[in-house]
C-alpha cells in the first residue's frame, strides 16, 4: 500500500532516486535519440512528482498538479527554456521538468494555503 500512497518522505526519497537515474538514463539516451527526445519519459514523471511533493493527495489535487505539470512544461517560462537550452545530457532534461514541476506546486501551494 505504501507504494501506492507514499508519504511526503517517501515521495522525497523516490524523487531523489529518480532524478538520479534519470539523468544517466536520459544522458544515454540522448546519445542514441537527440536532444530531449520523445522517447524519453522519465523526466516527466520525475517533474511530475515534484508537482505532488508537500500537497494533499486527493484526486482534484492531482489532476490538478498534472494539469499544471503539463501547462509550465509546454508553455517553458523562465528559467524553464533557458534550462532546457543551456544545460547539456541528462542533466538539463531532467532539470527543466523538475522547474516546470516546481512551478505547478508552487501554484498547488498558493491554492491551498490562500483559497
Amino acid at each position: 500500500m505504501l507504494l501506492f500512497r507514499p508519504g511526503d518522505l517517501w515521495l522525497s526519497v523516490i524523487f531523489s532516486a529518480v532524478f538520479i537515474l534519470g539523468v544517466y538514463v536520459s544522458h544515454q539516451a540522448e546519445k542514441e535519440f537527440g536532444k530531449d527526445s520523445g522517447h524519453i519519459v522519465i523526466d516527466e514523471f520525475c517533474g511530475y512528482l515534484v508537482s505532488v511533493l508537500f500537497v494533499p493527495r486527493t484526486p482534484g489535487y492531482l489532476l490538478a498538479a498534472f494539469v499544471l505539470f503539463r501547462f509550465f512544461d509546454i508553455l517553458k517560462p523562465p528559467p524553464i527554456r533557458g534550462i532546457e537550452r543551456s544545460v547539456p545530457g541528462g542533466a538539463g532534461i531532467m532539470s527543466d521538468d523538475v522547474v516546470a514541476g516546481i512551478y505547478a506546486n508552487i501554484c498547488l501551494q498558493v491554492w491551498r494555503y490562500f483559497f
